[in-house]
């Protein structure tokens, strides 16, 4: 008759084991520290700048074992302002998060957003990258000088084209431009795209004169000699790239691009660390230091207070530049 004791005795067990915590850890807190069902959403097309970089950092989080699988997912429209629209809806939900940059800043005030960077919950600053005007290689233009000498002579008459809607890194950096050379903004026929990727399809086709996107959407054509480089938008020369400034081609530009990760609003304060902490720990690893040198990305993380900071000058900049060429 000693069976029923046996059972006892292993029910007794069972029981310990669910109702008792365990005194050694077991890598719960490892567990703990991952975002399940992470999803970042990028506001434009594949193949432009917000896309590259979300999915460049998506697979450094996986290759490093630094979170589970992370769906990446497009909701173009609007510049960008249709996925702030979502994100922002999206109140307290701390399993998604939104590729962005200068061109949603602009957006929102071209776009007449409801919703603005200032409803969301700032994770981190990632690149800072210049931009670059292009040309296909069948093009007239040889150098900057050739194009800008045309540009002048009908600034109407040469379409010029950015991955972004107006506002935007893409289109602010012509129009800057146009502006140093003596051309009216307002004259510029500008062409938005969304996306870097239907842009460059647009130059390779010869259906806008010169295209203006992030060096990271143009590189591989570059380097395939489909398109030719002019010049670069920043202070200083991009490494791997055949061009000049536009400072040091007589032109008084000086502009760059960023990007960075935002969350919805109304994030606990676990989520919001969870999220930084996670992006923090991709910025440290060496596969996304190569990302950066590949890409011709500047390094320019911040996080938290620092990042909201920085997001709330870049608002009152952005809407100063576009008053200031009569835009907005």
């Amino acid at each position: 008759m000693r069976q029923p004791k046996t059972w006892l005795a292993v029910l007794g067990a069972a029981l310990l084991v669910l109702l008792v915590p365990p005194l050694v850890s077991t890598g719960g807190d490892e567990a703990d520290s991952r975002i399940r069902g992470l999803r970042v959403m990028v506001p434009n097309t594949p193949g432009g700048g917000y896309d590259i970089t979300a999915r460049t950092a998506v697979k450094v989080l996986e290759d490093n074992d630094l979170n589970g699988p992370t769906e990446v997912f497009n909701l173009p429209g609007a510049g960008g302002t249709v996925a702030l629209g979502r994100l922002v809806g999206e109140r307290g939900n701390g399993r998604l998060a939104m590729s962005m940059g200068l061109g949603v800043v602009g957006s929102v005030y071209t776009n007449s957003s409801p919703s603005t960077l200032q409803d969301t919950t700032p994770i981190a600053k990632l690149t800072e990258e210049a931009d670059i005007i292009v040309v296909g290689k069948d093009s007239p233009y040889e150098d900057i000088h050739d194009l800008l000498g045309a540009w002048k002579a009908d600034p109407s008459g040469m379409p010029v084209g950015g991955g972004s809607s107006p506002g935007g890194p893409d289109h602010l950096a012509p129009m800057l431009t146009a502006k140093a050379i003596g051309l009216d903004p307002r004259k510029v026929n500008y062409v938005p795209f969304d996306g870097g990727g239907e842009l460059m399809a647009s130059v390779l086709g010869g259906k806008i004169a010169f295209g203006v996107s992030g060096v990271g959407e143009t590189r591989d054509q570059i380097e395939a000699g489909e398109l030719r480089a002019l010049a670069v938008t920043s202070p200083e020369r991009v490494p791997g790239i055949d061009a000049p400034t536009l400072q040091e081609s007589g032109v008084d530009v000086s502009f760059t691009n960023w990007r960075g990760v935002v969350a919805p609003p109304g994030l606990s304060d676990t989520d919001r660390q969870k999220l930084v902490d996670l992006f923090t720990a991709m910025h440290g690893t060496d596969q996304w230091r190569e990302a950066l040198r590949v890409n011709g990305w500047s390094d320019a993380f911040s996080t938290g207070e620092e990042f909201a900071e920085f997001l709330a000058d870049e608002n009152e900049r952005v809407a100063s530049v576009l008053k200031e060429l009569g835009l907005a």
